[in-house]
């Protein structure tokens, strides 16, 4: 393994467990924030109860993620110097911005932990909103640095010189809207099946069943809901991709040949020697037509981009149909779950529907993992879009593979110690948080 190959699976590695502790940072704080407005609202001690676990597993993530996210800060300098000196004063102020909120969360989420009747219960629960905007508002400026390398902006580059630098442009760069809401939908969707999931495995095992239902009921609202916007978004996302980094959407789309009527691909095993999918559903047309909104026109195809500039097709093309395929399952998940919600209330009780959330529990953070790996993989070889390739930003520092082997050993380490604690955390349901409503049980 070269430097080159071990700096990029540490970077893998890191950001592939940083987006699961992000996540669930960004989205947990809401749910907790509605169990206890409800609970303000109806004095039912059960909302109490799930406000004081979630809170919990606020807690275990925002640590987590906090321990995770500096490693990534430090990873920038260590892994990438060359890219952190041209690149570090121009998007800088995004990192800058994003240590401001997880430094208001920070307070937030302490006010929030050990203000139960001590601070009054309503500031007690806006406490626990403002982790939540916080929350929110650092992961959008982390994924507007991440924008900007798919779309750089904000200076102008001339004989190898970075000048006319303007920190605002390069963060609110032309991708980072697209970016934001598509990641931070796919966030809501992730998290909301991931913990409407738990519960639901929970009622099915006759645990604590009116505390689980009330969790449910909370996380899968909000699970179900963004599963159904997250293709909307995802539409705006690759019409943006297909604009500023045409040979990413081919790459995805194993898109070899620029032609009138281009097809849509569904599944395939690309074949790099023949310039083919082998296996695939062709829809002819309906890929101009998704960017275009023309049947006719032509989509840019990888063979219009040169060799040496095409992303790693078959990884690309695999991450970016697992994404979409996850999606559309999420996608129906959801539209059951309404139908279940207007015309056909008991199969909240029924073991097949509940079962179905069971299963669902890991798909959105896969898909989030394969939306990462098309993100990151497709724009290469470029670690800024057209202007600094990766192999021309990586360290000249020898050692950097067992930097990786230390890296993957400590990540691998906090998450046996993370499924732990989250596991002990619901064992203990029945007696921490159960207490005031014994018919619960």
């Amino acid at each position: 393994m070269d430097n080159l190959v071990a700096a990029r699976s540490q970077m893998a590695l890191s950001l592939g467990f940083h987006i699961i502790f992000s996540c669930i940072g960004m989205v947990m704080p809401f749910f907790m924030a509605i169990s206890h407005l409800l609970w303000l609202k109806t004095k039912d001690p059960v909302y109490k109860n799930i406000t004081k676990a979630w809170s919990k597993g606020v807690a275990i993530f925002f640590a987590t993620g906090a321990v995770s996210g500096t490693v990534l800060s430090f990873e920038l300098g260590l892994l990438w110097p060359e890219f952190m000196k041209h690149a570090g004063p121009i998007f800088g102020m995004p990192f800058s911005l994003e240590g401001t909120a997880f430094f208001i969360e920070a307070i937030a989420l302490g006010f929030f932990l050990y203000g139960w009747d001590k601070f009054n219960p309503w500031f007690h629960w806006l406490t626990g909103v403002v982790v939540g905007i916080s929350g929110i508002i650092s992961g959008i400026l982390v994924v507007a640095a991440n924008s900007w390398m798919n779309s750089p902006s904000g200076f102008d580059y001339i004989n190898g010189q970075y000048t006319n630098i303007d920190p605002m442009k390069a963060m609110f760069n032309a991708a980072w809207f697209e970016q934001a809401l598509h990641m931070s939908i796919a966030a809501f969707a992730a998290t909301g099946l991931a913990v409407a999931g738990v519960h639901a495995l929970m009622i099915v095992r006759k645990q604590s069943v009116v505390f689980h239902k009330k969790a449910f009921r909370i996380a899968a609202v909000f699970g179900v809901t963004a599963s159904i916007l997250q293709p909307f978004s995802g539409d705006l996302s690759a019409r943006d991709v297909a604009q500023r980094q045409p040979a990413k959407l081919a790459a995805m789309e194993a898109h070899f040949k620029t032609e009138p009527w281009s097809p849509l691909i569904i599944g395939g095993v690309p074949d790099m020697k023949a310039k083919k999918v082998n296996y695939a559903i062709e829809i002819p047309g309906l890929l101009s037509f998704m960017v275009y909104d023309d049947f006719k026109h032509p989509v840019k195809g990888l063979d219009q981009v040169p060799e040496k500039d095409q992303p790693p097709v078959p990884i690309t093309h695999y991450a970016f149909q697992t994404m979409v395929g996850l999606g559309m399952l999420m996608m129906a998940l959801g539209l059951l779950y309404f139908i279940a919600l207007l015309k056909k209330r008991s199969w909240f009780d029924a073991n097949w529907f509940l079962k179905l959330f069971t299963w669902a529990t890991p798909i959105g953070f896969i898909a989030v993992e394969a939306g990462w790996t098309v993100t990151e993989t497709g724009r290469q070889p470029w670690i800024i879009q057209g202007i600094m390739r990766t192999a021309d930003a990586v360290t000249p520092m020898p050692g950097i593979t067992y930097s990786f082997y230390l890296f993957t050993t400590v990540y691998l380490s906090l998450s046996c110690i993370v499924i732990f604690m989250l596991y002990r955390q619901i064992k203990m349901v029945p007696k921490l948080y159960n207490l005031s409503n014994p018919a619960a049980s």
